[in-house]
C-alpha cells in the first residue's frame, strides 16, 4: 500500500490474490505430487496436445508466461517423475519438444477436475465458474495482461488454468 492511500492498491491486491491462489491450487494438488508450477505446465500441455501440437519448451514457456529456464527445470523434473517426454527437435536441435506420457494425461486429467472443483469454491463470492460477474473478471484481467509492458513491448503474458 502507498503512504497516504485511501485502501489497497490494485496491484496490492493482484498481488495477495495471486499468492492465495497459488497457495490453495499447491495444496488442492499435494495428493497428486504436484506445484501449482508444474500444473500449469502440465494443463497446458494437456490441452496443446489435445488439439494435435507437440509444443517445444520455448512454445510453452510462452504459452505460461514463465521463463524458458524455469519451463526446463519444471520439464526435467516431470520428466523424472514419468509424466512427460523431452525429445530433441529432429529440424531445430536447440529446442526440445514436449509430450505427456500415458501417466503424465492421467494425472493431468486428475488435475485438471481438482483445479477446476477449486475454482468453483474461490470464485463463488462472484457467482462462480460460470456466474456474469466471473466472466466480466475474467475480462478485465484480460485487458491487463494483454497490455504491453512498456511502449514499444509487444509481448503479453500466457494465461494458465
Amino acid at each position: 500500500m502507498s503512504e497516504g492511500s485511501p485502501g489497497p492498491t490494485p496491484g496490492f491486491l493482484v498481488w495477495r490474490l495471486a499468492n492465495k491462489w497459488r497457495v490453495a491450487v499447491d495444496r488442492a494438488l499435494a495428493p497428486l505430487g504436484l506445484t501449482h508450477a508444474q500444473y500449469s505446465l502440465l494443463a497446458s500441455l494437456y490441452g496443446m496436445q489435445r488439439t494435435g501440437e507437440r509444443p517445444s519448451q520455448r512454445r510453452l514457456a510462452d504459452h505460461t508466461g514463465m521463463e524458458a529456464l524455469y519451463v526446463s527445470k519444471l520439464a526435467r523434473a516431470l520428466e523424472s517423475a514419468g509424466l512427460i517426454e523431452r525429445t530433441r527437435d529432429s529440424r531445430d536441435t536447440r529446442a526440445v519438444r514436449l509430450a505427456l506420457t500415458g501417466q503424465g494425461q492421467s494425472v493431468a486429467r486428475k488435475a485438471v477436475a481438482v483445479v477446476q472443483e477449486l475454482l468453483q469454491q474461490l470464485l463463488e463470492p462472484l457467482g462462480g465458474l460460470d456466474a456474469q460477474r466471473t466472466r466480466a473478471f475474467t475480462d478485465e484481467l484480460t485487458a491487463l495482461l494483454d497490455a504491453p509492458l512498456a511502449p514499444n513491448d509487444d509481448s503479453t503474458e500466457g494465461r494458465t488454468p
